[in-house]
């Protein structure tokens, strides 16, 4: 936080000047809401004669450790996933380009080899899912219950930039499944395989970001 806007917090509120003229100031001169939330929320809004600084975050190891296990259990749970709906699609709907066969063609037809090297794939996704989702959802409740004990952790360093990174790539991977939508139906290419390969992408990278936007929205909330 600015040490300059939090000062200027402090001494205001030192005069008596109620939180919301020193917000109203505060947006007048320029700065952003969320900075003017962040320093009305570094006091707490207790009766004393000076104002009472809350309890700030700090960087701990223990912390970069747990939301590192958090966000890696996420990306193997949705890689794997979208993996193994990828080989249930390529069982169903054979690549024509590459095996010259119709779409409909039966899963027997495909070629032994190529099947059973798809399901060798399948099976290494659902073992990396059945080690990595549920760590992801024990990391969860772990963090959920840490937060609920301490509320001051909901401003974790690690957590925010970690939660920033992972809707970057999120919104990357929508942004190309869109683009790959349009570059094949502009180029006659948009069959059943391909429809459902994006639509796989588009779910889970949608659920991603729709998640993480709406936890990191909760922490802005007063």
């Amino acid at each position: 936080m600015n040490t300059e806007l939090l000062e200027f917090t402090r001494l205001a509120l030192e005069k008596g000047i109620a939180r919301d003229q020193i917000a109203s100031a505060l947006r007048q001169a320029g700065w952003s809401e969320a900075d003017v939330r962040a320093a009305a929320n570094a006091f707490a809004p207790v009766e004393f004669p000076l104002p009472v600084p809350r309890p700030r975050p700090y960087l701990s190891a223990q912390e970069v450790f747990s939301y590192a296990l958090f966000f890696a259990a996420l990306y193997v749970s949705a890689f794997n996933l979208g993996a193994l709906v990828f080989g249930f699609i390529d069982l169903a709907f054979p690549d024509v380009s590459r095996h010259g066969m119709a779409l409909i063609a039966p899963v027997w037809a495909v070629g032994a080899d190529r099947n059973e090297l798809i399901l060798d794939h399948m099976r290494g996704n659902i073992a990396a899912l059945v080690v990595a989702f549920p760590l992801f959802l024990f990391m969860q409740r772990l963090i959920h219950r840490s937060i609920a004990s301490d509320p001051t952790k909901r401003q974790s360093r690690p957590r925010k930039w970690m939660t920033y990174i992972t809707l970057f790539i999120a919104a990357s991977a929508l942004i190309g499944d869109l683009s790959a939508l349009v570059y094949n139906a502009l180029g006659g290419d948009l069959t059943v395989r391909v429809v459902l390969r994006l639509a796989t992408i588009a779910v889970i990278a949608g659920g991603a970001f729709s998640y993480l936007l709406w936890d990191i929205r909760t922490d802005e909330r007063p």
